[in-house]
């Protein structure tokens, strides 16, 4: 097991790709904040000059009306300026915040079922939607808070060191307490943000639960027992928001201490600087105004640091959802797929076992099998590994090295895109989404016309279903087909994969929710639809497996016996009673 990189490699593995591609937005917003803190950096200077002629009394009217213009036109290039480096770096975090959602979205899509049975779909929408928010304003107003409180700091010290070196080391004397209580409070934020952050993953899961079972929950009076559950999710979030913010909240009260400090240390050794004419009073007030541009971003620091503490979280929990790795992996040196996908694949599995993560107990024991094109009915009692046969043809989960070839090749060989453009799988939980009735069948194929879309309904045997609604095939479904009964679900699902036309097309009991009239209507269509292809058929019901050309029966993961109908049908104790 290839071990997961640390979350500060990660960070650079990250980001560095998404930095490059931006570089010249970031350095121009660099360039502007540089830019815009040395311009504003200059007004005390024109305030000194201001202050020491009016004090040495050789000011005039017309040499303060041009230090006043220059201020006022230095005041508008910063304010150009700031406004500039804002855009440039705020609008980057958009842009970072747009990437990766793209990469998270794209590596949830290319894993397989065992991590997705290891994440709720929620935990992966709070990473989509909560983290992404806290990283997009770490690396926006965060970063361009951090980036201005350096730079101002080491422009401010310049020009304090340039007035007096000493009075700048006094003014410096409480920043190591602002360093070391930020440094302190920063490690007590990332643990409590992570904890706020698995909290709001939770709150998502079991919202989306809730939405997604509202007619169970409904059924079953569950509502009074699903709000209480849910308010206290709220309520634990909260309180750990509330413990972040304790934390979070004496960071500002900390670095504004700093400065009052600060400010009172110049105040006293800076009046006696200037009583003792050490310096001028222009060039005191200059520090003055110095130390004040310094204390302001100081005064951020904890604001800051909060938002870049819980940025850097969020990000770390995107980092391990994107390094981690599919247990079905394609092979570095694939064999070439044009011969195998112009052909009708044979599959072949040679002691196939399989054990599903976190359980000992074997799913499939030594499974010994060939599958050529015609009919090969499946049954058994249930838990006795039916569906897992199917998903493991279908390369959801990882197999064992030498133990399923697909067209005589080790299916580790092959490239996983290959496999599934090769095979159809519906299963008895039909998958659908809130589109139309036509962009649900049309899914495997998104340029099939209309005409095409309504053949294969009609082969499914749900087309006059589907024109009696209100708006024929382009009503809305609703989330997962809410508006459609379960046998409607499966015939649409078994239109979309007549529509695929694919060499195998697997029906994993998926029409379980049909009268045995439309049943037989239904599977009468997959047979003709599949002639000369390969049909595999989960079922129960003798009457479909008759039609089958070779049967198996699974028990405890086994195959327990297997032949044609009629064989089964004299000799199979489990067989007999199901006709």
């Amino acid at each position: 097991m290839s071990r997961t990189p640390a979350p500060e490699a990660s960070f650079v593995d990250l980001l560095c790709p998404i930095f490059h591609r931006f570089r010249f937005r970031l350095l121009f917003g660099l360039i502007a904040l540089l830019a815009s803190d040395l311009l504003h950096f200059t007004l005390p200077r024109y305030l000194k000059i201001g202050v020491d002629e009016l004090a040495q009394g050789i000011a005039t009217q017309q040499r303060l009306f041009v230090l006043a213009l220059y201020i006022l036109l230095t005041a508008a290039s910063t304010g150009v300026l700031r406004y500039s480096w804002r855009t440039l770096l705020i609008g980057f975090s958009r842009h970072l915040e747009t990437t990766l959602r793209d990469q998270l979205i794209a590596h949830v899509l290319s894993m397989d079922q065992t991590f997705l049975d290891r994440r709720p779909p929620g935990e992966i929408m709070a990473h989509a939607s909560n983290d992404l928010s806290a990283v997009q304003l770490a690396f926006g107003m965060g970063l361009a808070a951090a980036a201005d409180v350096v730079v101002m700091s080491i422009v401010a010290v310049l020009f304090m060191l340039q007035i007096s070196p000493q009075l700048t080391l006094t003014a410096a004397l409480p920043l190591p307490l602002l360093a070391l209580s930020t440094l302190l409070l920063s490690h007590a934020l990332h643990r409590r943000f992570e904890r706020v952050q698995a909290q709001f993953s939770l709150l998502t899961e079991f919202a989306r639960n809730t939405l997604i079972s509202i007619r169970l929950i409904k059924g079953y009076t569950r509502e009074e027992q699903q709000i209480s559950e849910f308010g206290q999710l709220g309520r634990d979030y909260v309180a750990f928001n509330i413990r972040a913010a304790v934390i979070q909240g004496l960071l500002l009260p900390v670095a504004m201490l700093t400065g009052s400090l600060g400010t009172l240390l110049v105040l006293h050794s800076g009046g006696q600087m200037v009583i003792s004419q050490v310096i001028t009073l222009g060039e005191f007030v200059a520090f003055i105004s110095y130390f004040a541009m310094l204390s302001l971003p100081l005064a951020t620091v904890g604001w800051s640091t909060g938002i870049i503490r819980r940025g850097l979280t969020s990000l770390a929990r995107i980092s391990r959802l994107l390094a981690a790795e599919s247990a079905v992996k394609a092979s570095l040196h694939p064999t070439p797929q044009t011969s195998i996908l112009q052909s009708r694949p044979h599959l072949s599995l040679r002691h196939l076992s399989f054990v599903y993560p976190g359980t000992i107990t074997p799913a499939l024991r030594d499974i010994d099998l060939e599958i050529g094109p015609g009919i090969l009915g499946i049954s058994g009692r249930t838990g006795s590994g039916k569906s897992t046969l199917c998903r493991l043809l279908v390369r959801q989960y990882p197999v064992v090295e030498g133990s399923y070839f697909f067209a005589g090749h080790d299916v580790n060989q092959l490239e996983l895109n290959l496999i599934w453009q090769c095979i159809s799988y519906v299963d008895r939980n039909t998958s659908l989404f809130s589109g139309t009735a036509a962009e649900n069948i049309s899914l495997a194929k998104s340029d099939a016309s209309l005409e095409e879309i309504m053949e294969v309904a009609r082969l499914a045997a749900v087309h006059d279903e589907i024109m009696a609604m209100s708006d024929g095939y382009e009503t809305r479904l609703g989330e997962k087909g809410l508006r459609l009964s379960g046998g409607q679900k499966q015939r649409l699902a078994i239109a979309r994969a007549l529509l695929a036309d694919r060499p195998i097309l697997i029906v994993d009991d998926a029409l379980s929710a049909l009268d045995a009239e439309t049943a037989q209507q239904v599977f009468a269509a997959l047979r003709t639809k599949q002639r000369g292809k390969t049909l595999i058929i989960v079922s129960h019901h003798v009457q479909l497996l008759a039609h089958a050309d070779y049967i198996l029966l699974l028990d405890q993961g086994r195959i327990s016996e297997q032949g044609s109908h009629a064989q089964l049908l004299a000799h199979s104790p489990y067989y007999r009673p199901l006709g």
